[in-house]
């Protein structure tokens, strides 16, 4: 399946996050490629590290994963994330600034990519800087037409704003975002305090979105169309932590849905596979083959 027609691009951050015991290579594009990898797909991760140990480590790391990339290198930090973790294994985060993938620059090649591209994943924090948002929306205007494009919003300290969000909506024709998120989302877009739902298919509807999906943690998650609404509860599991949990259900939906054209059959491999990252440590774990069979 690694042929140009199912390219799945991660494009933004790269990084270290940096957990109570150890260092283990991050960022949300990061995680969304190398999911959707294990599923047969051509993941890649479009970023930027610096000229330093940890980067040459970043490119070692994504060459024993199998991993393909189209990382630059430049004369910024790698990035790294201070993570700690709460008694419930949920993830707080402290983000160094000014690092290598707010440096993401447009190439020949970036373009290549972006039009052979099957899906693309992408969010909030990398477009902090200039210079990656321009590179990550220039990359958005040149997909086919009938690339999905998810917009994975993932609200990170400050670093977003009611313009930013919205342009990325226009963008996008598959919006992730989590309950905390939702309730930040209708505030800063004025949307009257009613049900999640009901917020949810205002989103859907004025920013002409196929699919929103809304993850609730323990109490579960939604897949919601214009037409059809899917509920799965979260399964009971042995949290180690939740690192990277999210974007393992974004993969898992985005290649099930890629198969199937079902929401409903995706949506029970994302829960199956976020619920099994959640008992493994770090975002980036290997999955045995139950759990990606479909």
């Amino acid at each position: 399946m690694n042929d140009k027609k199912q390219i799945a691009i991660g494009i933004g951050e790269i990084l270290w996050d940096i957990l109570p015991d150890g260092k283990v290579l991050g960022g949300a594009p990061t995680n969304f490629a190398y999911h959707i990898s294990q599923f047969g797909y051509n993941g890649q991760v479009v970023s930027a590290i610096g000229n330093d140990h940890l980067g040459e480590e970043i490119l070692q790391q994504l060459k024993s994963k199998n991993l393909g990339f189209n990382i630059q290198q430049n004369d910024f930090q790698t990035g790294i994330v201070n993570v700690t973790i709460d008694k419930k294994g949920i993830p707080q985060y402290e983000i160094r600034e000014n690092v290598a993938w707010d440096h993401i620059e447009f190439t020949p090649e970036t373009e290549i990519i972006a039009r052979n591209t099957t899906v693309v994943c992408f969010g909030t924090l990398a477009q902090r800087s200039l210079i990656s948002r321009n590179t990550i929306l220039r990359f958005m205007d040149l997909l086919p037409t009938e690339a999905l494009r998810v917009f994975d919003i993932n609200l990170r300290q400050h670093y977003f704003n009611k313009a930013l969000i919205e342009n990325s909506l226009h963008k996008c024709n598959i919006f992730k975002i989590n309950d905390e998120e939702i309730e930040i989302v209708a505030e800063m877009f004025t949307i009257k305090k009613i049900s999640e739902i009901d917020i949810c298919k205002q989103l859907l509807k004025k920013y002409s979105l196929d699919i929103l999906i809304l993850t609730k943690g323990t109490a579960g998650s939604y897949i919601i169309t214009q037409s059809e609404i899917s509920f799965l509860p979260t399964p009971k599991v042995k949290v180690v932590d939740t690192v990277g949990a999210g974007d393992a259900f974004t993969a898992a939906f985005v290649a099930t849905f890629l198969k199937t054209k079902n929401i409903f059959t995706a949506h029970e491999k994302a829960v199956q596979v976020s619920a099994y990252v959640c008992t493994q440590s770090g975002a980036t774990p290997t999955f045995p083959n139950e759990i990606i069979a479909l």
